[in-house]
């Protein structure tokens, strides 16, 4: 989970050969509409997300723990995550975080992507860290992709056992 241009989608990947589970990205989810309204440079609203969100949750709801699979997902909001958790009430979360500079600065060299980097300062101010009672951790993206996704199995595997 993450703004945009936080590596979700690289790190998903990466973590998922890690794991030897599949990987989606929860953008392939989204309904035409919801995707021209990005491309226009204007934020989702709640209304907007919540079928997305439940497809998505479907998805991960459909894997078994161990399993997968990894999605790549802003779940921006604790609303949004207990959403998905709803469909998925052991879904595991991966915080990706870094200085806005840095995701500004990634997301403006982002080629042939409809989120405009115009989007970002919305996702930052919509942004509800994980708490305490949600199951997940907090990476910072600085280092790279490979590291973010060591770190990440890591985790997992000591929240849900040597297994995956």
């Amino acid at each position: 989970m993450g703004v945009s241009a936080a590596g979700k989608s690289s790190v998903a990947e990466s973590l998922a050969g890690i794991l030897g589970v599949p990987w989606r990205d929860a953008d392939a989810l989204h309904p035409p509409q919801n995707i021209a309204k990005m491309a226009r440079g204007r934020p989702l609203t709640d209304a907007d997300r919540w079928s997305w969100l439940d497809a998505v949750g479907r998805e991960l709801g459909a894997g078994s723990m161990g399993e997968g699979p990894v999605m790549a997902c802003s779940a921006l909001r604790r609303a949004y995550r207990d959403r998905l958790r709803e469909h998925a009430p052991t879904a595991l979360f991966v915080h990706l975080t870094g200085p806005p500079e840095l995701l500004a600065a990634r997301a403006a060299a982002r080629k042939g992507h409809y989120m405009p980097p115009s989007l970002l300062p919305s996702q930052l101010a919509v942004l509800e860290p994980l708490e305490p009672d949600e199951a997940g951790v907090t990476i910072d993206v600085t280092p790279p992709v490979a590291e973010i996704a060591a770190a990440a199995a890591a985790w997992i595997r000591h929240h849900v056992g040597d297994d995956v």
